[in-house]
């Protein structure tokens, strides 16, 4: 199913409602799964100046699992270090890359930056950008989704038909409410952030590698690279005293100095300066009926650890693999069903860590700011304690909740050796495949060329006698033919495998899953997410799980799976 046209009688398979990162993200992620696609926005062109613009580790792992992480990684500075000031302290800097994924280092560009390089990626992949266009209505019924818009105050009304519609408007979205999932925002009071993009001269490295973050009396400031030989400084602050506007270049120019202790810092050339004032919300769901909500549609983001654009990621790409697979007739409801549970719960968890991060960072007094000066002095590291890196590069975000999770592993080695539970990131590991170094990553996402494969690691626990069980459970799938197995082998060989067969003598993976000496079977999704657990040899229970996720068996032949995709 790679067709960029429609079925007969409906402007796209999906139509997905706004151009920035997440809408266009969404676009990409569809066109990536072969899936019809109309974006429509508002605006006429991409935004003129930065707002978000860094990519965290398990985003790009997103990212790179739809063939877009290394188009963005081109226009965008690698960051490996955050330098830690508490009240003109140094703290021990933060080696931020220092996480188990493949893409450890965070990108920092720009929104403008990002966004042309999707839309490029996207018309690549022939999808349709529509722009200038607002939408004033939405119908749903049985069969899809009925889009009504209109150019201009005085232009015609124009409708368009979809079978699945996905709202990523933003944090103003006009479809939310026409949904009835709208909030009320919950507003921070006396505090204010003054923001600007400009280049920089200061006494420090103007290298646009790593990151500079200053709690001070009564704030927080950060001082990001931005693409193109730009810095933006941020200021969280009290707002007593502040005047209630955008600052000018001179007043964030004296409030740096003063922050960072640089009488030198000088700022010139600004692209963008601005005030802003604080509200935070989730959505009281994250679907309704044929239209889900993505990105900033579902969430009011507070500014902490830029992680708004991020969790936007998220979405689009958790809903395009499951909108794939429903529209190819490969998942049972439950599949398309699982999205608003999951990002809506991990939207809620996400805005409630921020208020309180946020709360602690800005509303610290003069006691606890005494505290954290007297830290600074005996605990080096304390800015790693006070960031948190792991959860930053959100790759703890896990689904432990989700109607798809099903654990089957119990007992006393599971207790002993618990691994990564359904709900849970698939970790990498070093294996070796046909004599050459490798990791499970590449036999994860993408499986064998399935942009909507699951892949089911059938893993032998370094057992001489699981080979038969292996073989039987990946024979069992076959009705499945998007779920492709591979053997994981800490012990012999196992003959008449046709399936990927990766070695692991030094039971690097096996411990990384928590498996060695159990022979088991593991199912992960699209987006790298386990699935299922459960024993080696009870191959019945797998099968009762594809069943219930995916619908009853099917008979598709090499051939007409190549023709789906």
């Amino acid at each position: 199913m790679n067709r960029a046209d429609a079925k007969q009688g409906y402007d796209a398979d999906v139509i997905v409602v706004g151009a920035g990162p997440i809408g266009l993200t969404t676009g990409n992620a569809l066109r990536h799964h072969g899936v019809s696609c109309l974006l429509l926005e508002e605006r006429t062109g991409v935004k003129a100046y930065s707002r978000a613009n860094n990519l965290w580790a398990r985003p790009q792992e997103l990212l790179a699992s739809i063939g877009i992480r290394d188009a963005l990684a081109e226009n965008s500075y690698a960051i490996h270090t955050i330098n830690f000031f508490v009240n003109g302290t140094p703290t021990t800097p933060i080696p931020i890359a220092d996480v188990a994924s493949p893409y450890p280092k965070v990108l920092y560009s720009g929104q403008d930056v990002i966004e042309r390089t999707l839309t490029a990626e996207f018309d690549a992949r022939g999808g349709k950008l529509d722009r200038g266009c607002t939408v004033t209505g939405v119908e749903q019924d049985e069969t899809g989704v009925t889009v009504v818009l209109k150019r201009g105050k005085d232009g015609p009304e124009e409708r368009r038909r979809c079978r699945y519609l996905v709202a990523a408007d933003g944090a103003k979205s006009m479809i939310r409410p026409m949904l009835d999932l709208d909030f009320e925002p919950e507003r921070l009071p006396n505090c204010m952030n003054r923001q600007v993009d400009a280049r920089l001269s200061w006494r420090r490295s103007q290298e646009p590698d790593q990151l500079w973050f200053f709690y001070y009396e009564r704030g927080f400031a950060g001082i990001l690279p931005v693409w193109g030989g730009y810095h933006r400084l941020f200021f969280l602050a009290d707002d007593s005293g502040v005047p209630d506007r955008d600052p000018t270049l001179a007043e964030m120019q004296a409030v740096a100095r003063d922050v960072t202790g640089d009488e030198t810092l000088t700022l010139s050339d600004p692209q963008w300066l601005t005030h802003s004032r604080f509200r935070y919300g989730v959505s009281p769901g994250y679907a309704r009926g044929r239209v889900f909500l993505a990105g900033d549609a579902g969430h009011l983001s507070l500014p902490i650890g830029g992680q708004g654009m991020n969790a936007g990621l998220h979405d689009a790409v958790e809903i395009a693999w499951r909108l794939a697979m429903t529209l190819r007739g490969e998942a049972a409801p439950v599949i398309l069903e699982s999205y608003g549970g999951e990002r809506g719960g991990e939207h809620a968890r996400l805005s409630a860590q921020q208020a309180r991060g946020f709360r602690w960072t800005v509303y610290r007094g003069p006691v606890t700011d005494t505290v954290l000066s007297l830290a600074a002095k005996a605990l080096p590291n304390l800015g790693s304690l006070l960031q948190g890196t792991d959860d930053m590069q959100q790759m703890g975000v896990e689904y432990p909740r989700s109607s798809l999770n099903e654990d089957c592993l119990s007992g006393l080695a599971t207790v002993l050796r618990p691994g990564p539970k359904p709900g849970e990131r698939a970790p990498d590991a070093e294996v070796t495949h046909r004599g050459e170094t490798s990791s499970l990553f590449p036999f994860l996402y993408n499986p064998d060329g399935h942009t909507t494969g699951w892949a089911l690691l059938c893993l032998d626990g370094r057992s001489p006698n699981a080979g038969a069980s292996l073989l039987a459970a990946a024979d069992a799938v076959t009705p499945w033919p998007w779920i492709r197995p591979r053997l994981v082998l800490a012990g012999p060989m196992v003959e008449g495998a046709d399936v990927p067969v990766l070695s692991d003598m030094d039971g690097k993976a096996h411990g990384a899953y928590g498996l060695e000496g159990r022979p088991a079977l593991v199912l992960v999704r699209p987006d790298g997410h386990i699935a299922f657990r459960g024993d080696a040899d009870r191959a019945d229970r797998l099968v009762a799980y594809c069943r219930r996720v995916f619908g009853a068996e099917v008979a598709r032949s090499t051939s007409e799976l190549a023709a789906a995709q």
